[in-house]
């Protein structure tokens, strides 16, 4: 610090609008800094605990812009997005003062184009010409890179020109293996990385029903079918097509340690069988066991036989969905 001079102090956490949870804090002097260092460090934000932060030079904002391409999926085209009234509040900027323009990847970014968007931002002489450029070499990275979002925000103009005060780029996951060169940044609480580490689908939430289902959209609609009947999920797990005893043993034991309420496993059995899932499930409860109450809806392939598996057992077991969820969320509030 005593070389940068007055600085911005940032925690680095994989969440945005750090600096209105209290996560950026500006300094004039090292002994500041150490101080507002120490504040930020260790603190929750948004749900994750400051581990680092990284400090830079304060500049001195006359303006500031935001700048991204993303993909626009409705469109299957890149989109360029910016803002003359966007930086660090764009969130809150009205849609009429975004301006929004769509690149055919088959005929590329070219020099009109940018400067359609940067006249539409209003801007003018030096600044609009800066804008230009980096708006054409962020495309550049957007392709490059394989991204799905590159951002400046905010893209600010001091004295000494427009400088990129902070940015951002998400790289799409199934393209990884072509951008070996990029450092990999793990998202998620340590318990959520030691879930995905095993190959599933998870993310925590700060409810009491921990729930377990096959398929990503089928875990969304467990999700929306608790909260319907006043439940709390504890969590998102994809599964996935396992039916054997050891995925599904490990999957349960995942949502113990969490130390839900309840479990409430959520099967469409379509190529899995129901048969399979369920002697699974029994197996578990006997060894090492379930010490919570098991709500199951099996529903599919094989369905008649695995709900008699299960109903043998003891298991609660249910062919439709809202009724499973009602009586998990019964379970959970104690009824």
């Amino acid at each position: 610090m005593e070389a940068i001079g007055p600085s911005a102090v940032k925690a680095q956490v994989l969440v945005g609008g750090r600096g209105k949870a209290g996560g950026i804090k500006f300094a004039s002097t090292a002994a500041q800094g150490e101080k507002v260092g120490g504040e930020i460090l260790g603190m929750d934000l948004k749900g994750y605990t400051v581990e680092t932060v990284y400090v830079e030079e304060k500049l001195d904002v006359k303006r500031e812009f935001y700048i991204s391409v993303t993909n626009d999926r409705n469109v299957r085209k890149p989109l360029i997005m910016t803002s003359a009234k966007g930086g660090m509040e764009i969130e809150d900027v009205p849609d009429a003062d975004i301006v929004r323009r769509h690149v055919d990847l088959s005929f590329g970014i070219h020099p009109y184009l940018v400067r359609d968007v940067v006249a539409d931002m209003g801007l003018e002489g030096d600044t609009a010409k800066a804008v230009q450029d980096i708006l054409q070499k962020l495309y550049t990275v957007y392709r490059s890179r394989d991204a799905e979002l590159v951002e400046i925000n905010p893209l600010v103009v001091t004295a000494s020109g427009v400088i990129a005060a902070d940015a951002r780029l998400n790289i799409d996951d199934e393209s990884a293996y072509r951008q070996s060169d990029l450092p990999k940044v793990e998202e998620g609480t340590p318990f959520e990385q030691k879930v995905r580490s095993l190959g599933l689908a998870y993310v925590q939430l700060d409810g009491d029903i921990a729930i377990m289902a096959n398929g990503a959209g089928m875990s969304m609609a467990t999700l929306d079918a608790i909260q319907y009947y006043g439940g709390k999920p504890a969590n998102f797990l994809d599964a996935g097509g396992g039916t054997s005893v050891e995925p599904t043993a490990r999957a349960i034991g995942l949502l113990l340690e969490e130390k839900p309420r309840v479990i409430f496993v959520n099967i469409f059995g379509g190529i899995t069988r129901c048969d399979d899932v369920a002697k699974a499930l029994v197996q578990v409860k006997e060894n090492p066991g379930i010490p919570v109450p098991l709500v199951v809806r099996l529903v599919g392939t094989n369905e008649a036989e695995g709900l008699k598996v299960l109903q043998d057992a003891g298991i609660e077991a249910f062919r439709e969905m809202s009724e499973a969820a009602r009586k998990a969320c019964a379970l959970a509030k104690g009824a």
